[in-house]
């Protein structure tokens, strides 16, 4: 089993007078929060308030920038160019930023969402467009991506540190890449499940693919989603199974 994890967290997903998730019941039991930066969800005050509650408890703060798709909540692919990329990176990022420095906070990783995470998984252009707006932002900011992906490598190629991240609630295709949401089998909603799978990945460096087939997997970071129902309660699981297997549960990019 390895010896450490971060558990992170995309939070910060509320919009105006509408709420999504409990972030402040989840932020009890991870070490990292992606916040959400007003292309996909959040907005400023959302913003602010979720980043003052994780810089309150010490969990590391980070930035969860998107594709420009309020309606779509980030989860529809749009045919972008790398230059573009890295303004909406450049843009978000630094607005976040300002809000931690107001609160005598730091920013301390990046983490792109939905449909933009998936794409730059695999797009190695639009993977150097975003690992080259962190790096020019801030070199010292960790970068958050799919374990074995694009991202991680263009990340580590632009001399940054990367986060290779694995996911306890979705499914794996056999190329190391994540099921598709519009796939029935894209989430596991069974607990146990999920948990079983986070195990083999700590104890043995794998994941069981759709397929049956074993694929390879570096963790260094477990995503939470915040927005799913029970989030708190899974988040709270995961904690309680991870420091039963005496791995200890610390924020990839250094506490906050």
């Amino acid at each position: 089993m390895q010896a450490s994890l971060d558990l992170n967290c995309d939070m910060g997903e509320s919009f105006g007078p509408w709420r999504m998730g409990d972030d402040e019941a989840v932020l009890a039991h991870v070490t990292a929060a992606n916040i959400a930066c007003g292309f996909h969800a959040g907005d400023a005050r959302t913003m602010h308030r979720t980043a003052e509650l994780a810089h309150a408890r010490g969990v590391a703060i980070g930035a969860h920038p998107s594709l420009p798709d309020l309606q779509g909540f980030g989860r529809r692919e749009m045919k972008v160019a790398p230059q573009e990329v890295y303004d909406f990176i450049l843009y978000q990022i630094g607005a976040l930023a300002g809000i931690c420095r107001a609160l005598g906070a730091r920013l301390r990783h990046v983490k792109p969402h939905g449909a933009l995470y998936n794409m730059a998984a695999r797009d190695a252009a639009l993977a150097e467009a975003i690992a080259r707006a962190v790096r020019d932002f801030d070199p010292h900011l960790v970068l958050y991506g799919l374990a074995g992906s694009q991202l991680v490598r263009a990340a580590q190629d632009a001399g940054l540190r990367a986060a290779n991240e694995v996911f306890a609630d979705r499914t794996y295709q056999p190329d190391g890449s994540l099921t598709p949401r519009s796939r029935a089998d894209a989430m596991i909603s069974d607990p146990v499940q999920a948990l079983a799978q986070v195990e083999r990945m700590l104890q043995g460096g794998e994941v069981v693919a759709t397929d049956g087939s074993v694929v390879r997997i570096q963790a260094d970071t477990l995503c939470i989603h915040g927005d799913e129902p029970g989030a708190a309660t899974f988040a709270r699981a995961i904690r309680h199974a991870l420091e039963g297997w005496g791995v200890e549960v610390a924020p990839a990019a250094g506490r906050a």
